[in-house]
């Protein structure tokens, strides 16, 4: 043991005698390991956010939405023909969600939605707001808990009672040094009693385009509240025929629905339909089967959308898989340039000592000694290569998140592995000129100038 460590004081005495060859020598593997700890903590806050992302959408959900159809009437005689010739569909309805739930056995729970942008008021506080119909099944789907209160009852969704829950951004605003649950809000022409607030959730935009409510700014009432007390688009009045609404001609025995004001926005009676698979291998073929249903009762109308946002969110997740393995790959190539250069200046080290390793050999050290010293050499300049690059790659993941908002975790798997490939690449790169050290020959070594 006393001769090992001899050996290797004798190695940290070359490495220190020589720092700033030591430090060119470690650079390469300082950074190195750095960029590989700074691109596994992107691939790792990636992978995070896809699986937040997948939990705010929900697991197993098939999102329908209506989809916008061109608006039909122009001046053209021969388009205003065809646009009368199209059959009627009513688009998005309660019965649509009805008979998914009655009919299809894969089908665990379905969440019908409509939502209307309205405003809050609260003595004297006003604030716009997203005025959401759902059923109780809407907040297991979407994994939302109470900080406050409770969902609504069976008996709430029955009778369409004015109650809601809000969201905690709501809630913060109209009730900022008060218990909100008990009290009464105004939304549009309507009185609702709060029953519960949601716990803050960070809905992304990637979220949002696949049908996930902004919680934090919205007011949930039940679906019947709203579709019997504030407005349900299913039918038709005077205010929405005065009002440049929507219009349906007979031509042919056929019936068309056409939109006399110009808006393009949808008339169905839902905003979408969310429903959860019991399990995840039958998501595409529910979703083939709900396009079929729901092209035979809208008459063949295409104007919905079905979106699995499960799947392409573990599409996306194996694209910048993909992509981190690249960059992780050319990350890797930097520790294998900073080992050839270990390996070179070592070897440039054996040239300029072998009068030192002559002295050493004639001194009774042995070929194996020899070997342990350039090898300690190389491999303390890698690991001292390695903790600075450790340290420098967490900077630099630092460093990116706060510069650009893209989340990077760095995690111990990550350190521990970029670290032992730093220690194995010194420890294999210094072999070489270790061996080239030891095989020297001690007559001709002494002999050298």
């Amino acid at each position: 043991m006393e001769r090992y460590l001899l050996i290797l004081t004798i190695s940290l005495e070359a490495v220190f005698a020589n720092k700033f060859r030591s430090i060119l020598t470690a650079l390469g593997i300082i950074f190195g390991v750095a960029a590989v700890i700074a691109m596994m903590a992107i691939g790792n806050g990636a992978r995070q956010e896809i699986l937040d992302q997948i939990k705010l959408v929900g697991l197993n959900n098939i999102v329908i939405t209506p989809k916008v159809m061109d608006n039909p009437n122009n001046t053209d005689t021969e388009s205003d023909e065809k646009s009368m010739s199209k059959k009627y569909s009513p688009g998005l309805t309660i019965k649509d969600a009805e008979n998914i739930a009655r009919s299809l056995p894969t089908v665990a729970v379905v969440s019908p939605e409509v939502i209307y942008p309205t405003m809050a008021i609260r003595s004297g506080k006003k604030l716009n707001v997203d005025l959401s119909g759902v059923t109780a099944d809407y907040f297991s789907i979407f994994s939302q808990e109470m900080s406050n209160g409770t969902s609504f009852s069976n008996r709430q969704l029955e009778l369409g009672a004015p109650v809601c829950v809000l969201g905690p951004e709501v809630a913060g605003k109209l009730f900022p040094n008060e218990d909100p649950v008990g009290q009464n809000i105004k939304c549009g022409s309507i009185w609702l009693t709060v029953v519960g607030v949601l716990k803050g959730v960070q809905v992304s935009e990637k979220a949002e385009s696949m049908g996930v409510s902004n919680y934090s700014r919205s007011v949930f009432a039940p679906i019947k509240t709203l579709l019997l007390r504030f407005k349900d688009r299913s039918l038709i009045n005077q205010a929405s025929l005065m009002g440049g609404g929507n219009f349906i001609f007979f031509s042919g025995g056929s019936v068309s629905f056409s939109s006399g004001g110009g808006s393009e926005e949808t008339e169905s009676q839902l905003d979408k339909i969310v429903v959860q698979v019991k399990e995840s291998n039958q998501l595409s073929p529910t979703a083939e089967v709900l396009k079929t249903m729901l092209l035979r009762r809208h008459q063949g109308v295409d104007d919905f959308v079905i979106t699995i946002p499960e799947l392409l969110l573990k599409q996306e997740q194996k694209t910048k898989d993909i992509f981190n393995i690249v960059l992780g790959a050319i990350a890797g190539i930097s520790l294998v340039v900073g080992g050839i250069g270990i390996m070179n200046i070592m070897l440039a080290s054996v040239m300029e000592r072998i009068r030192e390793i002559g002295v050493r050999r004639a001194t009774g050290a042995t070929r194996r000694d020899i070997v342990v010293q350039f090898l300690s050499e190389a491999t303390f300049i890698s690991i001292t290569g390695g903790v600075i690059g450790v340290v420098l790659g967490v900077i630099m993941a630092k460093v990116i998140t706060l510069s650009t908002d893209i989340l990077t975790i760095v995690s111990f798997w990550s350190i521990l592995l970029s670290f032992g490939v730093a220690a194995f690449v010194g420890i294999i790169f210094g072999y070489l000129p270790a061996r080239k050290a030891a095989a020297q020959d001690p007559v001709e070594s002494l002999r050298h100038d």
